[in-house]
């Protein structure tokens, strides 16, 4: 595994949101759901996430996911992808999501 910097580190906006939003992403290639995240102050971002294995769409809603908010907006089919919402393998292909254990303001950044 390669090493990198804190100031490396530093460079990566990660950030809690909940969500608010989530519905089938029909134009996806593979299966997708349309994610709409409050990230407090940051506002409301929309992400595409091939979480479908795991998760319907609407136990996804008030869920706190931790969101990659510094890379550059993405077109996936019709829709616009903001923010990278992130999760972790099962072994099996399936991703689960990655969230905390207690609530916490949205927005909040990653230490």
């Amino acid at each position: 595994m390669q090493t990198i910097d804190y100031s490396d580190f530093q460079k990566i906006d990660v950030r809690i949101g909940t969500i608010i939003r989530a519905e089938v992403f029909e134009n996806a290639r593979k299966p997708a759901y349309k994610i709409w995240v409050d990230l407090g102050d940051f506002g409301i971002k929309k992400s595409s996430a091939q979480i479908t294995d795991l998760y319907q769409p609407m136990e996804l809603i008030g869920k706190q996911v931790i969101c990659i908010c510094n890379f550059s907006p993405r077109q996936i089919a019709n829709f616009m992808s903001e923010i990278l919402v992130t999760g972790f393998d099962d072994g099996q292909g399936r991703i689960s999501l990655a969230t905390v254990d207690f609530p916490v303001p949205n927005g909040g950044k990653l230490h």
